[in-house]
């Protein structure tokens, strides 16, 4: 049992990775021992450029890298014996995702995906018995610019090895769908591509859940605001999430809001992940295995 506090390293300090390590700073849970990046860089913790030369001072890593770094990093911290939250998606590789998933089991993992503990997505579980039957799913996302201006630096993001938006953002609805409804299977999807190299620009799809179709629309470089859109429609009541944390509802009628303090955070996260560290099996925190069911959907749009 690891008595309090947690030693971390955060690994990848891009726009996550010093969000993180600022929750994971504030966090009585937590010591940050060191954050680790290629670009050296002078923060209020000491910063190293390779794991190895923290690893064997820490308890848990947390890894912010892009994803196509994820097996490495993952697979040296599991065989150290440490504990593993890594950034979604869990890898682009469907082999090393597999392989990630083996080796994290019995071991305290987590895949940081934000809705795992949103109060909406409670909510979401807990009004889905008066939805009467669920006849549908549709998810609908929309990007004005892509990267998003806060990942403007990530110039990974705007590539199709590693990036892209259906990685980046749709795999968090991905998690919510497989969660309400049960493991997906693909039935049609497919991705537009502008240029060799470049990520996708657009993504439409129908997955299938527990017998309920699942409709995606996903779209990049449009005049319009961003949309972040997920709708469970139900013969009785229908729900919409909007926006990730703005929950609506409608028997018919307009859509009315459903009124919510809108918690769930990478503070919280942490504070789940501590407790899997420590022994626990927090419901509301993605582990490797949903992380795994997710990237097999996503890379279908990509294939």
């Amino acid at each position: 049992m690891i008595a309090d506090p947690i030693r971390l390293a955060v690994v990848g300090l891009g726009a996550m990775g010093t969000r993180m390590l600022a929750a994971a700073r504030s966090h009585p849970g937590y010591t940050v021992v060191a954050g680790v990046d290629v670009a050296p860089r002078t923060l209020d913790v000491p910063v190293v450029t390779s794991l190895d030369d923290v690893l064997s001072d820490v308890d848990a890593v947390y890894v912010s890298t892009p994803p196509a770094s994820h097996a490495e990093l993952v697979l040296k911290a599991f065989a150290a014996g440490k504990a593993v939250f890594c950034e979604k998606p869990l890898a682009v590789d469907l082999a090393e995702a597999r392989a990630l998933a083996e080796a994290a089991e019995g071991r305290p993992n987590a895949v940081n995906f934000a809705l795992s503990d949103m109060v909406a997505t409670l909510e979401i579980e807990r009004l889905l018995p008066s939805l009467g039957e669920v006849r549908g799913v549709e998810v609908r996302l929309q990007f004005p610019r892509w990267p998003r201006a806060f990942q403007a630096d990530a110039t990974w993001l705007s590539r199709s090895e590693q990036g892209g938006f259906v990685r980046e953002v749709l795999s968090h609805f991905v998690y919510l769908t497989d969660r309400v409804l049960g493991p997906l299977t693909v039935e049609s999807v497919s991705a537009d591509f502008p240029s060799p190299g470049a990520a996708e620009v657009a993504a439409r799809g129908v997955l299938r859940g527990g017998g309920v179709p699942v409709h995606v629309s996903a779209f990049s470089g449009l005049a319009g605001p961003e949309v972040y859109e997920w709708t469970a429609w139900g013969t009785e009541r229908s729900l919409r999430l909007d926006q990730w944390a703005l929950l609506s509802t409608s028997d018919g009628g307009p859509w009315e809001r459903v009124p919510l303090e809108q918690t769930g955070s990478d503070y919280s996260r942490l504070t789940l992940f501590a407790e899997a560290v420590r022994g626990g099996h927090p419901r509301d925190l993605a582990d490797f295995a949903s992380g795994l069911r997710v990237a097999e959907v996503v890379e279908a749009f990509l294939r």
